[in-house]
């Protein structure tokens, strides 16, 4: 049996397996999530794709079985068999009757099921036994989607050194919806298997981590959740599409025929357009209702505009959904019942899947795209149809519940609940001036043709492997009560003592507000450092990012070395020096790694100084922005290492400047002037990493958080480390 060292496990394979007429037919798949999976590089052969083939096992032989695996096994594809009874209630009952109402916030319509739930398990863990049968101890899982959320554990159980990604493709809810799944301990514990979780867009990693912390008490910081000798990274990957595909369609001669059939019938019309999979999700009724406002309304826009619904078909055979088919086109007769005329109907229904060029035929000419949903993980249809107004005008509607609308900023953004706002939506798009619409498309085009489905895959598996590099190397680094010993014992031992503290984050934890006085440190804090700079033959540093102005106010009296601003400023002595460095050469290094960061980062921007560059994020949501200010940091530290380059951060800023000293440097300096046998040196980030590593082996360096580092070892927060200064009083 061949092993695989990366194994992409989802509810469905890439390729479909169904009996017609007694034979087996197989369909492969163009779907996005395919297409990203082929665009990661390497050999398609060391790829192997495990999910179920789409036919149930019930209807299969033996011998249909083993053809079935045989044919997969050359798209590189291993089927997870399920019976009649366990699609029934695994997918159609928990992950669909349970999951998914409740995760887009349908708490009615959530059915809690016990047979369900078994079922749930006992199908995790059948996808868990194959991946364990084709994988290596050491392979890299990306599991998909809310189907398998117990999957990455039952996988670190059996394959401990395995790398463990899982990607979210729907909301996750806040809190307090839940909270209402009374196997929310377990999901939870199921997805904390993996080394990196994904979700579309912050708030929904936002919403996990709140979870997390409020059912099992793990607390998260810069988006990892610490396990206790573990961690996991939370981050937000909003999936693109294929952008290339939609453009490259424009031109293909079926788009082009598609194109003029529908300006043959609508030629004297505009129309608006709504694309959606038929789910009470997407709002479709809302939708109606608020057209039959519009005309209602709008006397003057009757025979001049057409809604045109694609409805794809989705579990036909719920009863739910019979229900809402049967509401909407209901609605959907009444209103051409009361507006239609002999040449014009104002609502034109189909219930079906459409060939792709038609699709891509009528992006290209609807003048508005109407897209409602009440709740949706990303919406690709507004991504779609901003991709294909390459030779057209348009405009976009869009829910603000969608994850697309953190992306697509310049579309018109409505609340699905509310008719009036959609009426008032559509007056202005119709009537707003084609230069509006070229530039607000444009900019939409530009974000989106640079993060695509392939980019998003990418971005994911890079990730990934950082965040598995970071678990290996903090395994053996947590400081235990024996290293707290020895620093003691060594303390009193040392004839000539030197301490070096970074501020915020090591001796002070982060607060929301960047005023000194909110972060001045505590009356105890600065008894502490007083205790420890007065013992005889100790000498001690505070290093940090602060103004020297907040270090002199809240240390200037003290008999200690203070850095400020990461080395730009240095106090000894009781004088302050500064100096400068070039910045010019860095420009072009360190510009595209901020685009790429702003191309994910809805709100940001970048500004250009002639010593500096600022990366401004006033106008992202508080969340992201921290979230994604970590990882820059993180990228930039290591772009600059070495360098003479600083990072500091401001009032919704972080600029990248000139610095004078590197915090190494500084620490060199003081401990050539005054050398001492015994270091203790501790911070939080990166810009203290290459403090850790340019001391000698024997200093006691310490990271304050679970993150990769240099220093031998690390504590879980700026308490500990605080216990572990007053053990030295």
């Amino acid at each position: 049996m061949n092993q695989q060292k990366f194994i992409i496990v989802s509810n469905r394979l890439p390729v479909s397996v169904s009996k017609v007429d007694g034979k087996l037919v197989y369909k492969p798949s163009s779907g996005g999530l395919a297409t990203a999976m082929s665009s990661l590089g390497g050999d398609a052969d060391e790829r192997l794709w495990i999910g179920w083939p789409g036919v149930s096992s019930d209807e299969l032989s033996r011998a249909e079985k083993a053809s079935i695996t045989r044919k997969l096994r050359s798209y590189n594809c291993i089927p997870v068999f399920l019976s009649q009874d366990q699609v029934k209630n695994f997918y159609e009952g928990y992950a669909n009757d349970t999951i998914w109402p409740l995760f887009h916030y349908f708490l009615s319509y959530a059915q809690y099921n016990y047979d369900y739930w078994r079922t749930y398990k006992s199908v995790n863990a059948l996808f868990s036994k194959t991946v364990a049968r084709h994988a290596t101890p050491d392979a890299t899982v990306w599991i998909h989607d809310y189907h398998l959320m117990l999957l990455p554990k039952m996988i670190r159980e059996s394959l401990p050194k395995s790398s463990i990604g899982f990607f979210m493709h729907i909301p996750f809810p806040s809190f307090e919806i839940f909270r209402l799944s009374p196997d929310r301990k377990q999901i939870l514990e199921g997805l904390l298997g993996s080394d990196l979780v994904g979700f579309h867009t912050y708030d929904y990693a936002r919403h996990f981590m709140s979870s997390v912390l409020r059912t099992l008490g793990h607390e998260s910081h810069h988006g990892v959740v610490d396990l206790k000798g573990r961690t996991v990274t939370v981050d937000a990957f909003p999936i693109g599409i294929d952008y290339q595909k939609f453009t490259a369609a424009l031109d293909d001669p079926e788009t082009k025929k598609e194109l003029d059939i529908l300006d043959n019938h609508y030629k004297d019309q505009r129309i608006i357009l709504s694309v959606d999979r038929l789910d009470y999700s997407k709002g479709i009724p809302h939708r109606l209702r608020a057209f039959e406002a519009f005309l209602e309304q709008n006397p003057a826009y009757h025979k001049k505009v057409s809604l045109v619904i694609i409805a794809v078909p989705s579990r036909t055979e719920v009863q739910t959904y019979k229900d809402l088919r049967d509401q909407i086109e209901q609605t959907v007769s009444r209103i051409n019942g009361t507006y239609a005329t002999v040449d014009w109907t104002p609502i034109s229904y189909q219930f079906k899947n459409i060939p792709f060029a038609q699709l891509v035929a009528l992006y290209q000419r609807a003048d508005i795209a109407l897209l409602t949903p009440l709740r949706d993980g990303m919406n690709l249809v507004a991504k779609e149809y901003v991709a294909c107004k390459q030779k057209t005008n348009g405009v976009l509607i869009l829910s603000e519940l969608t994850g697309a609308a953190d992306e697509l900023q310049e579309a018109t953004r409505i609340n699905p609940n509310d008719s009036e706002s959609i009426v008032e939506a559509l007056k202005t798009a119709l009537k707003m001036p084609v230069t509006d619409q070229r530039r607000r498309m444009r900019a939409m085009q530009r974000r989106i043709s640079q993060y695509t489905v392939q980019r998003w895959a990418g971005d994911f598996m890079e990730q990934l492997a950082y965040s598995r590099q970071l678990q290996d190397g903090n395994s053996n680094k947590v400081l235990t009560d024996e290293d707290i010993k020895a620093i003691a014992f060594d303390w009193q031992q040392a004839k000539r003592r030197a301490v070096f503290l970074d501020y915020d984050g090591t001796l002070m934890n982060f607060v929301s507000s960047p005023d000194p006085k909110k972060v001045a440190p505590s009356k105890q804090l600065v008894e502490l450092l007083t205790k420890i700079a007065s013992k005889p033959n100790t000498e001690l540093c505070i290093i940090s990012g602060r103004t020297r102005e907040a270090l002199e106010s809240w240390f200037g009296k003290m008999p200690i070395t203070l850095v400020a601003e990461h080395g730009s400023w240095v106090k000894q002595h009781g004088e302050w020096a500064q100096g400068l460095f070039s910045f010019q050469e860095h420009k072009k290094l360190l510009r595209p790694l901020l685009e790429r960061y702003a191309e994910r980062t809805p709100g940001a921007t970048i500004e250009e100084k002639n010593f500096a560059l600022v990366w401004h994020y006033r106008n992202v949501p508080p969340e992201l922005a921290y979230a994604r200010n970590s990882n820059l940091k993180h990228d930039l530290n290591t772009m600059l290492a070495g360098t003479d380059v600083g990072i500091f951060s401001g009032n919704k800023i972080i600029e990248i400047k000139p610095r004078a000293i590197r915090k190494s440097t500084i620490v060199g300096e003081l401990l050539d002037s005054n050398p001492a046998d015994f270091v203790l040196c501790a911070g939080d980030d990166y810009t203290d990493e290459d403090m850790f590593e340019a001391l000698p082996e024997t200093a006691y360096t310490i990271r304050v958080g679970l993150h990769e580092t240099h220093a031998r070892f690390q504590i879980s927060s700026v308490e500990k480390l605080r216990g572990i200064l007053k053990s030295l009083t």
